[in-house]
C-alpha cells in the first residue's frame, strides 16, 4: 500500500487509525493496533481518574516499539467537566495525536501544539472544516454517514470531495470501512486516511462483554438505528430489543427542555451522563437494558477475532 498524508504524518505503515470507541477501546487494543502498523486512539473519558489516564500514556509510550502512533480523543465542550485536567495529562505526559470531538478545539490545539502534539478534529461539513483548518488543526476527521456512534448527515462520496478540495490539510475519512475494498474507495475519493472504529469491537482484545460482541456478528448494517436517547446528540446503535421498547425519540419534556436556552447545556449534561451510563451497562453487564452502539460496518463482522487479523482483513494483506 502507498503512503499518505496520514502515514506520513503519524510514521505508521498503513492509513488507518484505529477510532476512540467510548468504553471500548482500551491499551490492549491500541498496543496491537501499533504493532500492526496503524494508529489507535483511546477516549480520555474511558478513563475515571487523571491518574488513571496518566498510567494509560505511560504504559502506551512503553510499549511503542518498531513502529505505529496513539493518541486519545477529548470531547472539548462543557458536558465534559474533565476536558481541563485531560488536556493538561495528555500533554504533560506527550502522545502522538489528539483527536477532538463535540466543540472548539482552540485551546486544544494551542496547548498541544506547544508540545508537538497534532490535533485532528472530528468535523461534519465543510463549515466546521473551515473553522478548525483556521485555527491551526493538522487534520480533519470527517465524519459521514455511515459512522458509527456520533456521526455526519452527508455522505463520504460527496463529504470527502468536497473537503478535499476545499482544505489544505489531510482529511481522513469517519465511517463506513470494513474491508480494504471500503478502504480503497475512501483513499479513491482523496482521502488521506481512515478513521475506523466498529470492526474492533468484536475483537479478542476489547474489554466489553461477549454478549456487545456477538451482537456485532449477529446483527448487520439493517439493525442500526439512531436514537436521541444516549446523549441528547443522535447517536447510532444496534437495534436491540431494550433500544426498541424505550425508542429512539426524546421525550416531549426533553424535547423542550432542550430548545430552552438557559437550561438546554445543563439538560444535555444530565442526559450525557444518564445515557453514558447505559452505555456503560450494555457494555460491561449482561442485561436486558442493552445499549450497544455501532455502525453499518459492522456487515464486515462475522467473527470475534484478534486486532492483528481485522487489521489484515482491512489491508488485505498479513501484517
Amino acid at each position: 500500500m502507498e503512503s499518505t498524508k496520514l502515514t506520513e504524518l503519524l510514521h505508521i505503515k498503513y492509513p488507518i487509525i484505529q477510532a476512540p470507541m467510548f468504553l471500548v477501546s482500551n491499551t490492549k487494543m491500541v498496543i496491537e493496533a501499533m504493532k500492526g502498523g496503524i494508529a489507535g486512539c483511546i477516549p480520555a473519558l474511558n478513563y475515571r481518574t487523571h491518574e488513571d489516564l496518566r498510567a494509560a500514556i505511560k504504559e502506551l509510550k512503553s510499549a511503542k516499539v518498531g513502529g505505529g502512533a496513539f493518541g486519545f480523543n477529548l470531547i472539548v465542550n462543557k458536558s465534559n467537566v474533565k476536558y481541563k485536567g485531560q488536556l493538561e495529562v495528555i500533554c504533560d505526559e506527550g502522545v502522538d495525536f489528539i483527536i477532538t470531538s463535540l466543540g472548539n478545539p482552540k485551546e486544544t490545539i494551542k496547548q498541544a501544539h506547544k508540545k508537538g502534539i497534532k490535533v485532528f478534529c472530528d468535523v461534519v461539513d465543510l463549515n466546521f472544516a473551515k473553522k478548525v483548518e483556521a485555527l491551526g488543526a493538522d487534520a480533519i476527521i470527517a465524519v459521514n454517514n455511515e459512522a458509527g456512534g456520533h456521526r455526519g448527515n452527508i455522505a463520504p462520496d460527496v463529504l470527502i470531495p468536497q473537503l478535499v478540495e476545499a482544505s489544505h490539510i489531510p482529511v481522513i475519512s469517519a465511517g463506513g470501512v470494513g474491508c480494504r475494498e471500503d478502504l480503497d474507495k475512501m483513499l479513491r475519493l482523496g482521502a488521506a486516511g481512515v478513521s475506523v472504529g466498529s470492526p474492533f469491537i468484536a475483537s479478542v482484545e476489547a474489554d466489553v462483554t461477549e454478549e456487545y460482541k456477538q451482537a456485532c456478528v449477529n446483527y448487520g448494517e439493517k439493525d442500526i438505528v439512531m436514537t436521541e436517547r444516549i446523549s441528547g446528540t443522535p447517536c447510532t446503535v444496534i437495534n436491540t430489543p431494550y433500544v426498541k421498547k424505550i425508542g429512539t425519540k426524546q421525550t416531549w419534556i426533553e424535547a423542550f427542555l432542550n430548545k430552552n436556552k438557559k437550561l438546554k447545556k445543563w439538560v444535555k449534561m444530565v442526559r450525557f451522563l444518564i445515557g453514558t451510563n447505559a452505555v456503560t451497562n450494555a457494555a460491561t453487564k449482561v442485561t436486558y437494558k442493552t445499549v450497544w452502539v455501532a455502525g453499518p460496518s459492522i456487515k464486515h463482522t462475522k467473527q470475534i477475532l484478534p486486532t492483528k487479523k481485522i487489521i489484515e482483513n482491512l489491508v488485505g494483506e498479513k501484517v
